[in-house]
């Protein structure tokens, strides 16, 4: 058994509080595709110069280099000073053990799916965050047993791209494999195994997601 966390976490006392500060309409997102240490954001309802001038500010932030530029959105690299940035933060999150799903941050919050292959892990993780001062609000928990008793709505392709993405490492920080791999290893394009991830996340996040205002914390 596993269990699956979504946390939500202020900005302020991770990453990124001084551009929520400056640019507080801006929406970040992992880039689920990068395999290195240094993350990789898109950005969303800012544009180029008043989120550029807010990270400029951002005294965690030692550079960002913009990689991609649509009419829509900005993909940076970011690299954050240490032990500040979402580097503290996935130091926080992932030090028992944690393999992050996914990461997205707005109007000055981070929102994270986190896996662990326990509970005492999340409660491990809960516990040292309360003691370091961070106001970690636990949103939902999901404990996901033997999928042999287990119902589920993914399709079987969306099934076989997560456990085999756990298998290789690629939730890990670092990655333990890119998805370009990992898509190889499926026999499958690199943009297939992007869309079955978005699905399978989406159907997740659908499925399990408490109702607004229900709070738990980890028995």
């Amino acid at each position: 058994m596993s269990t699956i966390a979504d946390l939500r976490i202020p900005a302020t006392e991770t990453a990124l509080a001084t551009t929520f500060e400056r640019a507080p309409e801006a929406t970040f997102e992992l880039e689920s595709s990068v395999s290195k240490t240094r993350p990789s954001l898109w950005v969303i309802g800012v544009d180029r110069e008043t989120i550029e001038s807010a990270l400029a500010a951002d005294p965690s932030v030692e550079i960002a280099e913009l990689l991609v530029e649509t009419d829509s959105r900005l993909l940076y690299d970011v690299t954050f000073a240490e032990e500040t940035g979402t580097d503290r933060l996935w130091n926080e999150v992932l030090a028992d053990g944690g393999s992050l799903l996914e990461a997205r941050a707005s109007d000055g919050w981070w929102q994270v799916t986190v896996r662990y292959r326990t509970r005492d892990q999340l409660c491990n993780t809960y516990d040292r965050l309360v003691e370091r001062g961070i106001n970690a609000d636990l949103r939902r928990i999901t404990d996901i047993t033997d999928t042999g008793g287990h119902e589920t709505r993914l399709t079987p392709e969306q099934q076989e791209a997560l456990e085999a993405a756990l298998e290789h490492g690629y939730f890990e920080i670092p990655r333990g494999v890119s998805m370009e791999e990992l898509a190889d290893k499926l026999d499958i394009s690199h943009q297939a195994l992007s869309e079955r991830f978005r699905r399978a996340y989406e159907t997740l996040v659908d499925a399990e997601l408490q109702p607004a205002g229900e709070e738990s914390r980890p028995n």
